[in-house]
């Protein structure tokens, strides 16, 4: 006897439809708040060498990868982030790159006046530093540079600065070559104190020597759009997840990567929120 196969009910398939779709709905509910939100505060303690002993702690506060483009980053939502950033009260503030996105799918491409103006509201005792991105270099940097000068913000650029018991050193950026390591420790050498380096990539960290016991860096966005259980298919590092989010202690040194504020290439993030890091200096 021949068996007859039975087709799906119809109501199965407008069942699963339903389910694919209310799924659907959930993820983009998801990514527009994960997007959207306030960043997190996370925080981390590092003894580091070199500080004066008997030295106040030092807090800094860690910015990356901004990227004021529309319809995510506006101008004004920076400017709200900064007054976040401000009650924080960091003693000094770092922006690891990638001010800007002219990404194609931006709603809308700001100026430089523009996208830097907010910045200039940061409020920290020992200054705001910033080191250019790959994006800044692609977009228009000299003049990314003016305005950062206009609002007395430092732009290190393989150089180094003074900054109370902290000697700052800044990377130019690696991803698109331009990060000079040597360089970069011969301005700090001139100077005294403890000794920390920062960057737009991370990729820069197994390149420093051991009298540079930490390293601040953004760039991979943790992954932008990451796992539900912690994680991301992939990050922007030649290193893979090796030096993909958070902090990483290697070799007597130890580097923190934020996640950032803005998104890269789509207007997106999924399960990796906006970060602000404040890292406690104390001397060792």
């Amino acid at each position: 006897m021949k068996e007859v196969r039975q087709r799906p009910h119809r109501g199965t398939w407008r069942t699963a439809a339903l389910a694919v779709l209310l799924l659907g709905c959930i993820l983009a509910a998801k990514a527009w708040h994960d997007t959207m939100s306030d960043p997190l505060v996370k925080r981390t303690a590092v003894a580091l060498a070199g500080m004066p002993r008997g030295a106040a702690p030092v807090t800094i506060a860690l910015l990356s990868d901004i990227h004021v483009a529309g319809p995510d980053m506006p101008p004004e939502r920076l400017s709200k982030i900064v007054a976040q950033v401000n009650a924080l009260r960091p003693d000094l503030v770092l922006i690891a790159g990638d001010l800007v996105s002219e990404k194609r799918t931006a709603t809308r491409i700001y100026g430089p006046e523009e996208i830097v103006a907010p910045l200039g509201a940061l409020d920290a005792p020992l200054g705001v530093l910033v080191v250019p991105g790959n994006h800044d270099h692609w977009y228009n940097l000299p003049g990314l540079a003016r305005e950062l000068r206009e609002q007395g913000i430092g732009l290190l650029i393989n150089d180094a600065v003074q900054a109370g018991p902290l000697v700052m050193g800044g990377l130019d950026d690696a991803y698109t070559g331009r990060a000079d390591v040597r360089r970069t420790l011969a301005a700090m050498d001139r100077l005294t104190g403890g000794r920390v380096i920062f960057g737009h990539s991370p990729d820069s960290f197994p390149q420093l020597p051991g009298s540079v016991s930490l390293m601040l860096a953004g760039h991979t966005h943790c992954g932008q759009i990451g796992y539900p259980w912690g994680g991301a298919p992939a990050h922007l590092s030649q290193y893979g997840d090796r030096y993909g989010c958070g902090r990483v202690d290697e070799d007597g040194k130890t580097l923190v990567v934020g996640a950032g504020l803005g998104t890269s290439l789509i207007p997106v993030r999924l399960f990796a929120r906006p970060e602000v890091w404040l890292i406690e200096l104390t001397a060792k």
